[in-house]
């Protein structure tokens, strides 16, 4: 499998209290290269996580790896602000968006169903979506 990780499913994998937890240990048992991800995201895993070194951990051992420089990319990024702006998203939120447009067979690996409904990649197409089951 490959895919783009999301905040949500590393605190999920990494925290056998998440509710999330046996989902995001099943995606990752079935990745095939490690995930893309974004220092944003990995910065608020680390946050929620209270722990750089399990995210650090997890780069090293190949769940995830680093796939976006916002350098890079600062003038999508600042559309798709000024585009959401009436949804706050943060911005791990927007550079995965970017990193969809970059990546368009990865499908973005996320807890967050709601927005990611709402977010589109390329202005309208739906971003490709795993999540977990409704619960």
């Amino acid at each position: 499998m490959k895919g783009i990780a999301d905040t949500g499913l590393l605190v999920a994998f990494a925290n056998r209290t998440d509710e999330h937890h046996a989902w995001a240990v099943s995606v990752a048992e079935r990745i095939t290269e490690p995930l893309l991800t974004c220092e944003a995201v990995l910065a608020e895993a680390a946050f929620h996580l209270r722990s750089a070194s399990l995210v650090l951990a997890m780069l090293d051992e190949g769940l995830v790896t680093l796939a976006f420089d916002m350098n890079d990319h600062l003038p999508q990024l600042g559309a798709l602000a000024r585009r959401y702006a009436n949804r706050h998203p943060d911005l791990a939120d927007l550079c995965l968006i970017r990193m969809s447009e970059l990546h368009p067979r990865h499908s973005v690996i996320t807890v967050d169903r709601e927005d990611f409904r709402v977010y589109r990649r390329n202005k309208r197409e739906m971003i490709p979506l795993i999540c977990p089951p409704h619960g």
